[in-house]
């Protein structure tokens, strides 16, 4: 058995600039499982992912549910798990720091924090405030009995903000503030994703986002990791919806074929 500190320091040691860490996003206990099966390294909740076996759409799970999910995932595997915690479900920087302190005793390795606000009129915290909830993340992170590893996400690219000169900005300001790890989800131009990287000083995470770049390019340009968000929950989601209009319009069963690769990849992981 690992223990928790060992998979914070295997987690930090796996972001190697140009050979990135691929972070691959399980929903649940059973996709954790399989996913570990397959040969990666470390893996990371997602917040919509988690909402959808819920029933709900993304934003809507409270922190004692997503603290619970994450300590469920954990407990599938023995690869480091970062929880991704979106804005940490609070309002100001205590608030923030609290929700990180008990995610260590969750048996993470790693937690992210976004600077959405979850208001559609001001959807981005004003950079001050951003700042001073980075860096009471980043002290609730690394002041505990395991040192967890703090992703900090400037969320304007998913907010209708396609600022880049702002998004390097916080990026840098919030490496200042303790971050280890910078996450600006919804970048596509590789040139712009070079000059992030080039501005900072820690392991840079890139979504596998509609539009991106293959994973051979942005390790080119010296990426550390790339995750895949909400993808693989929303592609097995697009196969079950597939599969049951298969069955309701034309009564046949083609989709026995996906569903026996399904049951392989169990079958191999559940043992």
């Amino acid at each position: 058995m690992t223990s928790q500190s060992e998979k914070a320091a295997l987690f930090l040691e796996l972001h190697r600039p140009g050979n990135p860490l691929l972070l691959p996003n399980p929903w649940d206990q059973g996709s954790a499982r399989v996913l570990a099966s397959l040969g990666f390294q470390a893996l990371a909740t997602t917040s919509s992912g988690y909402a959808a076996t819920l029933g709900r759409l993304d934003g809507s799970v409270s922190r004692d549910e997503a603290l619970a999910h994450a300590a469920a995932v954990v407990a599938a595997t023995e690869l480091p798990v970062s929880a991704d915690l979106e804005n940490c479900f609070a309002d100001n920087a205590a608030g923030v720091a609290r929700t990180v302190a008990l995610a260590g005793e969750t048996g993470l390795a790693g937690c992210s924090l976004e600077d959405s606000t979850g208001d559609e009129n001001e959807p981005i915290f004003h950079l001050g405030e951003a700042t001073e909830r980075v860096a009471a993340a980043a002290d609730a992170a690394h002041s505990g009995p395991v040192r967890l590893v703090l992703t900090a996400r400037a969320e304007n690219y998913l907010h209708g903000r396609p600022d880049l000169t702002d998004t390097i900005v916080r990026l840098q300001t919030y490496q200042a503030a303790g971050a280890d790890v910078l996450y600006a989800p919804g970048l596509t131009s590789l040139a712009d994703i070079r000059l992030v990287v080039a501005e900072l000083d820690r392991p840079v995470n890139v979504l596998a986002f509609a539009g991106a770049p293959s994973v051979a390019e942005l390790a080119s340009v010296g990426v550390s990791r790339v995750s895949v968000g909400g993808a693989f929950a929303f592609a097995a989601l697009g196969a079950l919806a597939e599969a049951a209009i298969e069955l309701r319009d034309r009564g046949t069963y083609g989709y026995l074929a996906s569903s026996a690769v399904g049951r392989q990849a169990i079958q191999r992981a559940f043992v």
